[in-house]
């Protein structure tokens, strides 16, 4: 500790449990581009603190009073500090047990609620009797004891702060200080000073970069808010890098590694920046209610210059498509450096980033896939269809979409604001599809409180609850505009959620956890208890049909030409006659129409206790000239029976299989010696693809990387090699994808077992 070379007054007094006032006031410049930061002067004596990443220098010296007419005596006799070991080395204890080992970080990160170690060497031995020091905390601009901004932390018993602090080893001049941060602590970016209690005043270490620290949520104690009693789901929800998000159709299920990469440098800095950026209060980061809410509308940039654009236009000429991506970590760490909006995303874009948001800051989470997730826009349990008199569906009026699959997140976490038992999961999403308390933002809603129709606790469970239990109604609408229900299916929406297996590449499906079985007791009671907070469905007892009609799942590639065969069935005693209409889209995964191709109108005659097949064409030059990313084709047919008036109708959505990427690692892998991975593509096309970028990454052994092809003719191939080194052993994966404007999603991986 170096000698102070003038005598400052401190506002904050560390020695003492008493508050103390700000050492700062200032504030930080606004952005360039960016109006001026309101403030709260005039109405509150301290600024509220809202940047991490900014702090107030602590003095080295507060004196007690004012020095005498010759100043303060020599203070050699007293206790003084020589060097500060944060023990923050990968294999040391502290990141060992506190399971932050794999953060590719210089400082020291902790998890709150648990003990982590210091050793200082102080000039002479130790004497507990009569030296006095403490080690303090400090984070924000305006550090006070009352808001736990400031801590103290003390080795004595009978002196204790909020946060434990003992005395674990003595050698020599060396003193191992075991400090136990409280499991409610704030999360972020801490500075640590070691003060020295004098008689005259108060010695302080300098700043140093070095002794900075990270403390994390921690789901391995169970004081802690977020704590999981379950090892393989922490194992997999805090700490996995890779991770599957699925998509496509329930009838055709595909899979989309990402690299999360929350351990990656950089990554936590970028997310705690995404906290200042929102001015989220220094003093509200503890509390994981709060940090997700914020989030969820940080990860959008629709009201907040958050971190990421959607898009859903299929238009990506000023950004990279969202289908483009692998993994998060080139995303968080350009929004951090460029301080603007990353474009473009779509909801497996926006789930997969918050994913890593959440486990780099030691939120247990997943991501989730809703299959055939609804997107109401009347705040009602009905996603309402159109048909014409004739049976038609009158797309002008049809204003409800259902989206093929929709992704969102899970976190995990206790619910104290909630009635018992609404804790665990909860649901957050960060696609900006409806705004909350002004804001497109989404969650934490319960789980618990979904399955069981309580949409009355916050927040927004009324949504989320609507995505997976809406019925899908048909209406007729007259000449004079009534609309008559005339078919309701309610077991088309929320057919299935699904998220990654713990320690495995495969899927679960945790469907049971939001909804109870279709048509069982409890799930009419459910429905009936969400009627009473406010989400009306369609009670309409129709009559059961005696016509059928059943479209055929279909395994398609892109540019096949097909045959879509439809089956009418009439199971009645007499004979039916069916004016169909049968229409083919290309739309995209939002179900939201881009064009028709196809149109038919026949007109089907059944014999009794009977089925017919009728046969419709499709040949690839009807949809490829206007296919949209993810290659979805949505076929609908409905139709009127003319002795009955009964209305058919029957929903098909086919993903065309894109071609792979071939990706091959160099075998014989260690850690710090080079290797190779080549990407192999062949055009399957006869026609040239254009503007073609790739992309590959691999958590632990190679950053993102990218490159660019102006062309590929039809029917040729590229090969792109590349070198890497990895820094980490045991199992890695490499992602890469390619991506174009007539070609999107393809994507690639590879495995590797590296050797230390």
């Amino acid at each position: 500790m170096s000698r102070p070379s003038s005598v400052a007054v401190s506002t904050i007094s560390v020695m003492s449990s008493e508050g103390a006032a700000p050492i700062s006031s200032s504030l930080p410049p606004a952005p360039p581009g960016h109006p001026p930061k309101v403030t709260n002067r005039g109405r509150s004596a301290v600024p509220i603190s809202t940047l991490n990443s900014q702090s107030s220098d602590v003095p080295e010296f507060e004196p007690f009073g004012a020095p005498g007419p010759r100043g303060f005596p020599p203070m050699s006799e007293y206790l003084d500090i020589w060097e500060v070991d944060m023990m923050r080395k990968p294999d040391e204890s502290n990141k060992q047990e506190h399971h932050t080992m794999l953060f590719n970080s210089d400082h020291l990160l902790v998890r709150r609620g648990q003990e982590f170690k210091i050793k200082i060497v102080f000039n002479r031995p130790y004497v507990p009797a009569t030296d006095l020091f403490a080690v303090e905390f400090v984070i924000g601009s305006s550090p006070q004891y009352s808001k736990g901004t400031h801590i103290p932390v003390f080795t004595t018993k009978d002196r204790q702060s909020s946060w434990g602090g003992r005395v674990t080893d003595t050698v020599d001049n060396a003193v191992t200080v075991g400090i136990t941060p409280a499991a409610n602590c704030i999360v972020g970016k801490y500075q640590m000073y070691i003060a020295v209690k004098t008689p005259f005043g108060i010695r302080r270490t300098r700043r140093d970069k070095s002794r900075e620290l990270y403390i994390l949520f921690n789901p391995w104690v169970s004081d802690d808010a977020v704590f999981l009693d379950d090892e393989a789901e922490r194992q997999e929800c805090v700490m996995t890098e890779i991770g599957i998000i699925y998509h496509g159709t329930i009838d055709d299920i595909s899979e989309r590694n990402w690299n999360y990469g929350q351990f990656n440098y950089g990554v936590l800095d970028a997310c705690l920046y995404i906290l200042d950026r929102a001015d989220m209060p220094i003093t509200s980061r503890g509390d994981p209610i709060r940090v997700t809410r914020k989030a969820s509308a940080m990860l959008n940039s629709r009201d907040d210059d958050g971190v990421l654009v959607g898009n859903w236009s299929g238009d990506y000429t000023y950004g990279v498509a969202p289908t483009s991506w692998t993994g998060s970590t080139e995303i968080l760490l350009t929004y951090a450096s460029s301080q603007t909006p990353v474009c473009y995303a779509q909801c497996w874009v926006y789930a997969a980033v918050f994913n890593t948001f959440l486990r780099c800051l030691g939120i247990p989470s997943r991501v989730a896939t809703n299959y055939f997730s609804a997107h109401d826009n009347d705040g009602n349990l009905k996603m309402d269809i159109i048909l014409d008199e004739g049976g038609r569906i009158d797309r002008s009026r049809t204003r409800d979409s259902i989206w093929n699959y929709h992704c969102w997140n899970e976190c995990y976490m206790s619910r104290p604001d909630l009635p018992t038992g609404f804790g665990g999961w909860q649901v957050v999403d960060s696609t900006p599809q409806e705004t909350s308390d002004g804001m497109y933002r989404c969650g934490p809603a319960s789980v618990q409180a979904i399955k069981h129709g309580q949409i009355c606790f916050p927040f927004d469970a009324p949504f989320v609850f609507a995505e997976i239990n809406s019925d899908v109604v048909f209406y007729t609408r007259d000449k004079d505009g009534t609309l008559v229900p005339v078919k309701v299916n309610r077991t088309h929406i929320g057919r299935a959620v699904f998220t990654k297996s713990p320690g495995a590449m495969t899927r679960r499906d945790i469907t049971d956890q939001y909804k109870f079985p279709e048509g069982s007791k409890e799930e009419r009671t459910v429905l009936e208890k969400a009627e009473e907070f406010g989400c009306p469905r369609e009670k309409a007892d129709l009559p059961a049909g005696d016509v059928d009609l059943v479209l055929p799942i279909l395994e398609l590639s892109v540019g096949d030409s097909f045959e879509l065969s439809l089956e009418f069935v009439n199971r009645s005693g007499q004979r039916r006659t069916v004016d169909a209409y049968i229409s083919g889209s290309v739309v995209y995964y939002t179900g939201v129409t881009s064009s028709e191709f196809l149109f038919k109108n026949p007109t089907v005659t059944i014999a009794p206790n009977n089925s017919v097949k009728e046969s419709v064409a499709v040949e690839s030059k009807k949809y490829m000239k206007s296919l949209v990313e993810q290659a979805n084709l949505h076929f609908i047919a409905t139709g009127k029976v003319q002795e009955t008036g009964q209305i058919v109708s029957a929903m098909r959505v086919v993903t065309l299989h894109n071609p792979k990427l071939n990706v091959t690692v160099s075998a014989g892998g260690k850690v710090n010696e080079e290797m190779t991975v080549a990407v192999e593509f062949t055009n399957p096309f006869t026609f040239s693809l254009e503007g073609v970028y790739i992309r590959m990454e691999g958590p632990g052994i190679m950053l993102p990387m990218s490159k660019y092809y102006s062309l590929i003719p039809g029917n040729s191939s590229l090969n792109w090699t590349e070198f890497f080194v990895p820094q980490r052993a045991g199992s890695r994966t490499v992602i890469a994808s390619l991506d174009c404007a007539a070609l999107r999603q393809v994507n690639g991986t590879a495995s590797v077992t590296i050797e230390p």
